[in-house]
């Protein structure tokens, strides 16, 4: 990979992600409202649904947070309770429980997304799209934690959360960190940024919806019985 495109990926591309992320996501809430939904297809077919979404969307959180504080929380912190490798091993472990988890769950949904002819008939081509890249993500996040295991002492795990928290920190010299990394933690960092950008794009926009006010609301839902 070429220095100039190495520092565009790795140096500006997650800021055209997140601009995109925020604009369009804004856009969509002022001005295009009915887009923004599950669509679930809970109705159309119930067979594996319940099994399929909670395996996907726990893994899926669970491995967001994960990499969240995983990546975020500088060294003079978490070293006050574990060592650096202490640190890669849990990662390692938990990320491979975690991936499990949503791709087996992702395996079902994109199956009956694909081949039951209710919910293909009902679903975007963006739907499916989404839906395979994220697999694909999955993938090479459990191919990584392989790769992890061949570095004991840490040095690429700490590489990539100083590169995630140089570019929080709008350092433009963030890519340096991890211009000699494997391919495959470059491959999972741009995928990744690519589901960003393309997240208020697709039905994905309903997790910015929170029912905060269903929590808190002094009324009463009325439901009617059906006769």
């Amino acid at each position: 990979m070429s220095g100039y495109f190495h520092n565009f990926i790795f140096g500006y591309y997650p800021y055209v992600a997140f601009m995109i992320f925020i604009i369009v996501s804004i856009a969509k809430y002022e001005y295009a409202q009915y887009e923004w939904k599950t669509a679930s297809s809970q109705m159309l077919d119930q067979r594996w649904f319940s099994l399929g979404s909670n395996l996907f969307h726990s893994g899926v959180i669970l491995l967001f947070f994960g990499h969240f504080f995983g990546l975020l929380t500088p060294a003079k912190i978490y070293i006050l309770l574990i060592s650096p490798e202490m640190k890669q091993s849990l990662a390692m472990i938990a990320g491979g429980v975690f991936g499990l988890m949503a791709i087996f769950g992702c395996i079902i949904l994109l199956i009956r997304r694909i081949f039951c002819l209710r919910i293909r008939e009902t679903s975007t081509k963006m739907d499916i799209i989404i839906l395979l890249l994220i697999f694909f993500q999955l993938l090479i996040g459990l191919f990584s934690i392989i790769v992890s295991s061949k570095f004991t002492d840490s040095s690429s795990m700490q590489s990539l959360a100083l590169w995630a928290q140089n570019i929080i920190c709008f350092n433009k010299t963030a890519s340096d960190f991890i211009v000699h990394e494997h391919w495959v933690f470059k491959l999972h960092i741009f995928i990744g940024i690519t589901i960003f950008l393309l997240f208020p794009f697709t039905r994905l926009l309903h997790i910015l919806s929170l029912p905060v006010s269903y929590i808190f609301r002094t009324g009463f839902q009325i439901v009617v019985k059906r006769k």
